[in-house]
C-alpha cells in the first residue's frame, strides 16, 4: 500500500479514534482503539491485532498537552503558536471541505502558501486578512445590529463557521459580548429557539431514545469529552418550562467553559434531555422542536436520567464532569444527592451560584469591616439557588468560627412564597427547606421579615421582579450603615431591583451586586459600577481545575476554594468603584487562579487522579488553557 494511502485511511477514521504514537529507529505506528479492534497503521500497511493479546494502553501513555486534560489528538495545542500544524478535515485533499470545518476554517486568513497547499485557490477572494482584522470587522458588524437577539444569532453563525474566530472575539470583548452569549439574551434565544434553530450544536436525548442512550452518545463525533452540561429545560433561568428549547443554556455555558476557562471546545458536549413540557404555549406552537406531550415524571423520568448517567460514565469514563443546569427544584436536589458520590457531578444553580455569591460576601468584608460570622442573612427565595447559597455560607462560617454547620445556620433566614420559614411550618416544608426553619413567630412578607430579623445582608433568588421595593431598601438602610444587597434573579425583568433603585433608595450607601447586567449609576457626584454575581466567574475555572487534576468527585471544599480564589482577585480600584467582584476583562487570569485553588484542594482531599501533582499549579492551569489564535498550516 502506498504510504499516502495509509495516511489517508488513518485520517478518514478521525476523530472517533484514540491514538498512541511511538517512534523507534525501525518504524513508527499508530494504535487505534475502536470498539473491539486495535489497528496498527504502519507507513506500509494495516494489520488487525487481537486486543486481548496486547498490553493495555493506559492514559499515562497518551500524549496530553494539558497535564491530565483532554488528549491533544492533532497536536495543535501542544505546539507553540509559531509551530505549523496539519488541518486534518474529513478529506485532506478538499479545500472546499476545509472551509466548511469550523474547527480549521480561517476564512480570509489563509495565507497564499496555505491556499496552494490545501486546494483553496479560487475558493476565496484574493485578499488575505489576519485574525486581528477579521475580529475588528466582525465587531463592527455586530455593533450595527439593533436587537440583542440579532447579535446572538450572528455569533452563533460565526461559531458554526469559524470556531477560533468566535472564541477570539468572545475572549477579547468579553464584557460586551457576555450578555449576548449568555444572560440575559440567551433567555430570549431559548424562548424563540424553535424559530431560530439552524443546526444541532449538541445532543438531544428524548424518551424515544430510552434503551439506546449509549448509542446516541456514540453518534457525537468527539470521543474525548471532559465536560457535559445537561438540562431538561424545566426551569430555564427565571422563564420557567421551555422544554427542548432549553438547549440554548448548555450551548451558552460550554461556550463560556472554552472562552473563560480554556477547556478545549472539542472536549465539551451540550445535552438536552427531552421528557416533554408542561408549557401549553409550546405544545401548541407549530415550530416547537421537542416532544409534544406533558412532562414525564416519577419512575419513567428517573430511569431515563439513570440510563443517561450510566451511559456517560461508560462512554467517557470516570473523569467526565456532568454539570446539571436549570432543572426544577424537585429534580435538582434529588439528582445531585443521587449521583454526587458515584459521578463527577456539579449543579451550577445550587453550587455555582452559592460559590460566586459567597465570593462576593467574602470580598465585601473589606467594605463592611466585619467578618461574615457577625452578619445576619435574609433570603427572598428558598429554592435550589437560595438554599444552596445559604448552605455554603453556613459551611464557610462554621470553618471560620470552628463551629458546627447547624449552629452557623442560625444566622441565616429564608422567606418563601408563604413567608418566613419558621419551626411552626416545619411539617409542611420540603426536605431541603427544613434545615432553615428557626424558632420565631410567623411573618407573612419580606418587609415584615426585615423588620423582625434586622438583617445586614439581603439576597434575592426568587425570580420575582421588583420585589425589593423602596420600602424594603429603606428598611435595610435604616439599620445598616452599609447594607449589602444582592438582587440575583435573571434575566433583567426578573431582577429584584435595579442598580439605580438600590443606590438611590439607600442614599448611596448600599453595597450592591446583581445577577443581571446594569449600567453604572451616578448618585450625588459618585459613580457606582455594579458587578454581576455571575456564575461565569466560577464554573469555567472550577471545570478547568477538575480537568487538570483528574478529579473524580466534586467536594464542597472545592467550592469554598473557588470562592476564596475569586474574592482575592478584587483590587483596590474595584473597591473604590463600589465593586465586590473583579472586572470580567481579566476573567482568564481569574479562572486560572480558581482552577489552581480547586486542583490544589482535589490533591489535598485525595480526589485527584492525575499524578504527580504539578509543582506550580497556577502555571499548569494557564498553560492548559485553549488558545483560539490561528495556527499556520503545513
Amino acid at each position: 500500500m502506498h504510504p499516502q494511502a495509509s495516511i489517508w485511511i488513518f485520517h478518514s477514521l478521525l476523530p472517533s479514534i484514540t491514538i498512541f504514537f511511538k517512534k523507534s529507529r525501525e518504524s513508527f505506528f499508530f494504535v487505534i482503539r475502536e470498539k473491539n479492534y486495535l489497528l496498527f497503521v504502519f507507513v506500509f500497511g494495516i494489520v488487525f491485532i487481537d486486543p486481548f493479546k496486547m498490553e493495555k494502553v493506559t492514559n499515562s501513555d497518551l500524549k496530553s498537552s494539558v497535564n491530565g486534560g483532554v488528549v491533544d489528538v492533532y497536536g495543535e495545542d501542544s505546539a507553540t503558536i509559531e509551530h505549523n500544524i496539519t488541518p486534518w478535515s474529513l478529506a485532506v485533499s478538499s479545500g472546499y471541505s476545509l472551509l466548511r470545518d469550523p474547527r480549521y476554517n480561517k476564512g480570509l486568513a489563509f495565507t497564499e502558501k496555505e491556499r496552494d497547499t490545501h486546494y483553496l485557490r479560487g475558493l476565496l477572494p484574493p485578499v488575505v486578512l489576519d485574525q486581528k482584522l477579521q475580529e475588528k470587522r466582525l465587531m463592527n458588524n455586530i455593533r450595527q445590529y439593533q436587537f440583542p437577539l440579532q447579535k446572538y444569532m450572528a455569533l452563533t453563525e460565526l461559531q458554526e463557521r469559524n470556531e477560533r474566530l468566535f472564541y477570539k472575539l468572545l475572549i477579547d470583548n468579553v464584557e460586551e459580548l457576555l450578555p449576548i452569549v449568555y444572560t440575559p439574551t440567551v433567555g430570549e434565544a431559548c424562548q424563540k429557539f424553535g424559530s431560530i434553530f439552524r443546526r444541532p450544536q449538541g445532543l438531544f436525548i428524548s424518551l424515544k431514545d430510552k434503551g439506546k442512550i449509549l448509542d446516541v452518545l456514540k453518534n457525537w463525533p468527539e470521543r474525548n469529552i471532559q465536560v457535559i452540561v445537561v438540562t431538561d429545560g424545566e426551569r430555564i433561568l427565571g422563564l420557567g418550562d421551555l422544554g427542548c428549547q432549553g438547549m440554548g443554556i448548555p450551548v451558552g455555558k460550554l461556550a463560556l467553559y472554552s472562552a473563560l476557562g480554556g477547556v478545549r471546545p472539542s472536549a465539551c458536549l451540550p445535552v438536552t434531555i427531552d421528557v416533554g413540557t408542561n408549557n401549553e404555549k409550546l405544545l401548541n406552537d407549530e415550530f416547537y422542536i421537542g416532544l409534544r406531550q406533558k412532562r414525564a415524571t416519577g419512575q419513567e423520568y428517573s430511569e431515563l436520567l439513570h440510563e443517561f448517567m450510566s451511559a456517560v460514565k461508560q462512554n467517557y469514563g470516570e473523569n467526565v464532569l456532568v454539570q446539571f443546569e436549570d432543572f426544577a427544584n424537585h429534580n435538582a436536589f434529588k439528582l445531585l444527592a443521587k449521583y454526587r458520590d458515584s459521578h463527577l457531578v456539579f449543579n451550577d444553580d445550587i453550587q455555582g451560584t452559592a460559590s460566586v455569591v459567597l465570593a462576593g460576601l467574602v470580598s465585601a468584608q473589606k467594605l463592611t469591616n466585619s467578618p461574615l460570622a457577625e452578619h445576619t442573612f435574609l433570603f427572598l427565595g428558598a429554592g435550589e439557588a437560595g438554599t444552596g447559597i445559604a448552605e455554603l455560607i453556613a459551611l464557610y462560617i462554621s470553618k471560620q468560627m470552628n463551629a458546627s454547620v447547624e449552629e452557623s445556620r442560625k444566622k441565616i433566614w429564608l422567606v418563601d412564597s408563604k413567608g418566613l420559614i419558621v419551626n411552626s411550618r416545619k411539617d409542611s416544608l420540603q426536605d431541603f427547606k427544613k434545615p432553615w426553619a428557626h424558632e420565631h413567630e410567623p411573618v407573612k412578607d419580606l418587609l415584615g421579615a426585615i423588620k423582625a430579623i434586622n438583617p445586614t445582608v439581603l439576597i434575592g433568588s426568587a425570580g420575582i421582579g421588583r420585589a425589593f421595593t423602596k420600602e424594603v431598601i429603606e428598611a435595610m438602610s435604616s439599620t445598616n450603615e452599609r447594607p449589602l444587597i444582592m438582587a440575583l434573579s435573571n434575566p433583567t425583568t426578573q431582577s429584584e431591583c435595579t442598580a439605580e433603585e438600590a443606590y438611590t433608595w439607600s442614599k448611596g450607601r448600599a453595597i450592591f451586586a446583581s445577577g443581571s447586567p446594569f449600567d453604572p449609576v451616578e448618585y450625588e457626584g459618585n459613580v457606582f459600577v455594579t458587578t454581576q454575581a455571575n456564575n461565569a466567574y466560577i464554573f469555567p475555572g472550577l471545570g478547568l481545575g477538575l480537568v487538570i487534576s483528574g478529579a473524580i468527585r466534586v467536594h464542597d471544599d472545592m467550592l469554598l476554594a473557588a470562592a476564596e480564589a475569586l474574592a482575592r482577585q478584587v483590587s483596590k480600584e474595584n473597591y473604590e468603584k463600589g465593586m465586590i467582584y473583579p472586572s470580567f476583562s481579566s476573567i482568564r487570569k481569574i479562572s486560572a487562579h480558581i482552577a489552581a485553588n480547586v486542583a490544589t484542594k482535589a490533591y489535598e482531599l485525595g480526589l485527584a487522579g492525575r499524578l504527580p501533582r504539578p509543582k506550580d499549579i497556577v502555571k499548569c492551569a494557564e498553560s492548559s488553557m485553549y488558545s483560539p489564535t490561528y495556527r499556520l498550516y503545513r
